[in-house]
């Protein structure tokens, strides 16, 4: 029986942890990347949080030769990410920054592991916002560095970005996740209309396994309504302008 073999880059945030927890209950080898362990993987690497952009890349390189060796990754899943508010006049840079960091470098060290380490026909999937399709003015660092890996994830599905042969590039775009952080900020919101946590793996394992998996470079948007989940493939791969009201 054919071992799976997946790495989660953001493997102990809210998300990271149920996608763990999904794919080692269906006996698959899952290497998580984050600032600390995540005790049920397979094998961690942690990221020290003041290396510079390219330490952390070699590292995790570093580590996943010594762990696959010759071997290969099926699937590669970025789900590291963070949020901070505040427009232009509000700690602008400091904030756009930190966005960078959680979200921007993780994701193109995921595409950069990719290009070595994922199997020929694997999937890469990264994290980003439907909020990001349009303007963010109440948090503009959080909106650039979004809409920055909306276009890695359409780099990479095109035609030379150096991704493996016949492997697929999708960015998932949630609108905001059921997690206990957001439920504690946000204890009025109407939770019907947030996605859950467990929909994502369960969608993702169904495109690593080849079923309904969209075109590489898509940017799928996640709308759930009455608790229902819908999976929204744009009409056009270059498909990116939305106008999202309250």
């Amino acid at each position: 029986m054919t071992t799976y073999k997946l790495m989660v880059y953001g493997g102990r945030g809210a998300l990271g942890n149920v996608c763990i927890n999904h794919f080692k209950q269906a006996n698959w080898w899952v290497a998580s990347i984050d600032l600390k362990p995540n005790p049920i993987a397979d094998y961690n690497i942690i990221v020290a949080p003041n290396a510079t952009w390219y330490q952390q890349e070699k590292h995790v390189m570093t580590m996943l030769d010594t762990a696959l060796k010759d071997g290969k990754l099926d699937a590669i899943v970025c789900v590291a990410g963070g949020y901070r508010r505040g427009n232009a006049a509000k700690n602008l840079i400091e904030n756009t920054e930190l966005m960078w960091k959680q979200s921007v470098w993780p994701s193109s060290i995921a595409a950069s592991v990719a290009t070595k380490y994922l199997c020929n026909g694997g999937l890469l999937a990264l994290t980003g916002a439907r909020a990001a399709l349009a303007s963010t003015p109440d948090s503009i660092g959080y909106g650039m560095a979004k809409a920055a890996v909306h276009n890695l994830t359409k780099s990479l599905g095109s035609k030379d970005s150096g991704m493996p042969p016949s492997s697929t590039t999708v960015g998932i775009l949630p609108m905001t996740l059921d997690t206990d952080v957001n439920r504690k900020c946000m204890p009025n919101a109407n939770f019907s209309t947030w996605t859950p946590l467990s929909f994502i793996p369960d969608l993702l394992e169904s495109w690593i396994k080849g079923v309904n998996c969209p075109p590489s470079g898509s940017l799928v948007k996640l709308d759930t309504k009455n608790y229902i989940t819908e999976v929204i493939l744009p009409k056009t791969k270059d498909e990116e302008v939305e106008v999202i009201t309250e």
